[in-house]
């Protein structure tokens, strides 16, 4: 492990239709946040748009997210990696990345404490359901479950509608991850029953900190309230730090890495997998006469 204890902190914000302004309030968090100590800062899914997705589509196709940029020559990567530079921190920053040849991702950006660029993930799991039509705008990731080896820690990123596939968590924990940050843009009456038991299972099961967080506030399009709560917890699932539900917030939390080795000791859980047995994993699940989505 890269440190015995580290301090991280996750942004959660109200956005508003310009992404510049988006963009210079996360920076001010940052800041703040870096003053607090914190070493991995993680912004939320799409930081720096309203989110779009949540628009009613009646006939979906391909249409080209609003700010997609690309990575890393676009304007809002190179602005992170000079502020990660400057003070010295560890940014996860999601936003709408444009690839050549007209393809879209929804993605998580990795920049190292020296400001270079670690690498990327892009959104697996993509959900086109009511009020999250994203297949309108993203194809599903094609970069596999990347961690990431920073200055301060080894960490992982999935991205909002990833985190209700267990086998993500999983996967980045037996590569080495020790705190896993899950950005999102999720509403209270779709997910919040899940909110407090998904990621703090996952935080169980692999033995690691996981830290989450969401959007506060209403937005045109959305089809509900998005309801902040960003929040770390322990490998035991016990919260540390939690965020307001309505309130720009920046959660701060002290992170004892030798927890992940103490709960790996009590358990022993990734140890103790029979990966020969888990043969239907690797396949489709989808039954006959069931259509994939």
């Amino acid at each position: 492990m890269s440190a015995v204890s580290l301090v991280s902190a996750l942004i959660q914000a109200a956005v508003g239709p310009d992404p510049a302004d988006n963009v210079a309030k996360h920076v001010e968090a940052i800041k703040q946040a870096a003053f607090q100590g914190a070493r991995i800062i993680c912004l939320q899914e799409l930081f720096n748009t309203q989110y779009f997705a949540a628009r009613s589509i009646s006939q979906p196709g391909p249409e080209p997210p609003p700010w997609a940029e690309p990575v890393p020559a676009g304007p809002t990567t190179r602005l992170m990696q000079d502020l990660a530079r400057e003070l010295g921190v560890v940014l996860m920053v999601p936003l709408a990345e444009a690839v050549p040849g007209g393809a879209h991702f929804n993605t998580a950006v990795v920049i190292d404490a020296d400001g270079s660029i670690s690498g990327k993930y892009r959104k697996m799991h993509v959900p086109h359901m009511e009020g999250f039509w994203e297949r309108t705008y993203f194809q599903p990731g094609d970069l596999g479950y990347p961690v990431f080896r920073t200055a301060f820690a080894t960490i992982g990123v999935l991205i909002d509608f990833d985190r209700h596939y267990p086998e993500v968590p999983r996967l980045l924990a037996l590569q080495g991850a020790e705190v896993l940050y899950n950005p999102c843009t999720t509403v209270m009456d779709l997910s919040h029953y899940a909110w407090f038991i998904e990621q703090r299972s996952h935080a169980v099961a692999n033995a690691v900190f996981v830290g989450t967080v969401n959007r506060v506030g209403q937005e045109p399009y959305s089809s509900g309230t998005y309801y902040g709560t960003s929040y770390f917890c322990d490998p035991s699932g016990e919260i540390i730090a939690q965020g307001s539900q309505d309130q720009d917030d920046i959660v701060v939390a002290t992170l004892d890495l030798e927890r992940i080795g103490e709960e790996r000791r009590r358990w022993d859980f990734l140890r103790n997998r029979r990966g020969e047995t888990y043969g239907l994993l690797a396949g489709s699940t989808t039954k006959k006469g069931e259509q994939k989505t």
